[in-house]
C-alpha cells in the first residue's frame, strides 16, 4: 500500500472515530498533495510526499514558536497535535548513534578534515538519509565531527 492510499484509508478511519485532529491533519496533508499534482498535472510519489509531510511539519514548528511568543498556548497545543500525527507518516527516523555512524562514513568517503569542507558532507549526507533525518539533525552532527 503506498503513502497516499494509507492516508485515505487513515482519513476514513478517523472520521469514522470522530478524531477531528487526525482527519483535519490528513486533510491538511491530503490538500498539499492535490495542489501540487493539480498544478503540475502529474501524480506524486511515495518520496515527493514524504517531502511534503516533513515541510508541514517544519511550518507547524515555526507557527509553534510564533505562538509560544505570544502566549498562545491553545494554538501551540494544536499545532504540537497536528506535528505528531504528520510523523506517523514518515519513516522511521535515524537513531543519533546511527547518525552519527553513517555521517562518519561520509566523511571519510568525501575526505573531510575540517568546518570548510561542510558543504560536501551535507550534500552526501542529504541524499543518503533523505526522509529517515532531517536537515537540522544532519547539520548539527556534521558540525559535532567536523569541530
Amino acid at each position: 500500500m503506498n503513502l497516499k492510499d494509507k492516508l485515505n484509508e487513515d482519513l476514513k478511519q478517523a472520521m469514522r472515530d470522530k478524531e477531528v485532529v487526525k482527519r483535519d491533519s490528513i486533510r491538511a496533508i491530503n490538500t498539499m498533495i492535490k495542489q501540487i499534482e493539480v498544478d503540475e498535472r502529474r501524480e506524486l510519489d511515495d518520496s515527493e510526499i514524504i517531502k511534503l509531510v516533513q515541510r508541514g511539519i517544519k511550518q507547524r514548528e515555526e507557527a509553534i514558536s510564533q505562538y509560544s511568543a505570544a502566549g498562545r498556548t491553545d494554538l501551540v497545543e494544536k499545532e504540537q497535535s497536528q506535528i505528531d500525527i504528520f510523523v506517523q507518516y514518515l519513516p522511521k527516523q535515524l537513531s543519533n548513534d546511527e547518525l552519527e555512524k553513517g555521517m562518519q562514513e561520509i566523511i571519510s568517503e568525501v575526505g573531510a578534515t575540517s568546518i570548510k569542507d561542510m558543504g560536501k558532507v551535507m550534500g552526501a549526507a542529504s541524499k543518503k538519509f533523505a526522509g529517515v533525518a532531517d536537515g537540522k539533525r544532519i547539520n548539527e552532527m556534521v558540525k559535532k565531527l567536523l569541530a
